[in-house]
């Protein structure tokens, strides 16, 4: 499944858009989690564990996406955007987007 987050892909023609695929995924933190995040944010840096947390939620997102656009027997999926959202105090969503199509090789 080729994925890209621009409106062509160079060397195909799109010959079918099939329409929007998405995939998401809500988290929560974790306590542990939290708190080595709090005391990492008294001294400074990066809190890993969050960073670690929300790659975690893109690979999901993403993945229930290809399994959308598979559904749909797309080749490819273009325009690909992520969004996340609050969803509770201490929660959020992450989703990922696109549209579907069919593509064949130019030439």
């Amino acid at each position: 499944m080729i994925i890209v987050s621009c409106e062509r892909l160079e060397g195909h023609e799109i010959v079918q858009y099939l329409g929007i695929v998405r995939g998401n995924t809500v988290r929560s933190k974790h306590v542990g989690k939290d708190i080595l995040a709090g005391i990492r944010s008294i001294f400074g840096g990066e809190l890993k564990q969050y960073t670690e947390m929300m790659n975690e939620a893109r690979m999901q997102s993403l993945t229930r996406m290809i399994e959308d656009a598979t559904e749909l027997g797309a080749d490819a999926i273009i325009n690909v955007r992520f969004a996340t959202s609050q969803i509770m105090e201490g929660s959020a969503e992450l989703m990922v987007y696109g549209t579907a199509v069919k593509i064949r090789v130019k030439g």
